[in-house]
């Protein structure tokens, strides 16, 4: 997916930079080519760090003079000392990931809070799509075909965030977006956004 459009981020990342505190300590999970990473650098003055699996993105955040290694969520977010991070990000990663209860945790551990966004599998396109068309669905969010895609564990927003009250996670935000970018209302056990939202975006920290 693409980080830019017309030159300036994409709506879920612009909101994910809003809720970044200036000069704080942020590490970006599965972060690309940089994009978020230099925005927030360029004008948050974060202290900024990334990892991402792909070698092509490393080299380009890397060519940009950003500090990022190659890297896996599933298994090297356990390196990371507890409290190490203000905020630790993970956007549109966490289905792609082979052990999202276990990412989540350690985002958690590592970082005082953790911003997760993801493409919501319960999006009404998606169940028309199944339902009506009897395939898997492509969309602007799900835009790969079934055999080649990342993607190994979707999941629905009120999927999330049952997982978040199994773990004990709290959730400080909640922001679901249309197809368009536009914020749908995120209110009780999400049920209008689970089925109106093409994805979630949330602020977790660990309670108590």
């Amino acid at each position: 997916m693409m980080s830019l459009v017309n030159g300036t981020l994409r709506v879920d990342l612009k909101l994910i930079a809003d809720m970044v505190e200036p000069g704080s300590r942020v590490l970006d999970v599965g972060c690309g080519d940089g994009t978020l990473l230099s925005w927030l650098g360029e004008n948050k003055d974060v202290d900024g760090r990334g990892i991402e699996l792909s070698m092509a993105g490393v080299s380009a955040a890397v060519a940009q003079g950003l500090s990022v290694i190659q890297g896996d969520a599933d298994t090297d977010l356990k390196d990371y000392p507890a409290g190490a991070f203000d905020t630790v990000i993970l956007s549109q990663t966490l289905q792609a990931t082979r052990a999202p209860k276990d990412v989540l945790a350690n985002m958690l551990r590592i970082g005082r809070r953790a911003i997760v966004s993801f493409p919501n599998f319960g999006h009404w396109r998606v169940r028309g799509g199944l339902a009506i068309g009897g395939r898997m669905p492509v969309t602007d969010t799900l835009t790969y075909e079934w055999y080649d895609t990342p993607n190994i564990h979707f999941c629905t927003i009120r999927d999330f965030l049952e997982l978040c009250r199994s773990l004990g996670i709290h959730i400080d935000t909640g922001i679901a977006l249309d197809r368009d970018g536009a914020v749908l209302p995120m209110a009780g056990a999400g049920w209008l956004a689970n089925i109106f939202a093409a994805q979630g975006l949330f602020v977790l920290s660990r309670k108590g």
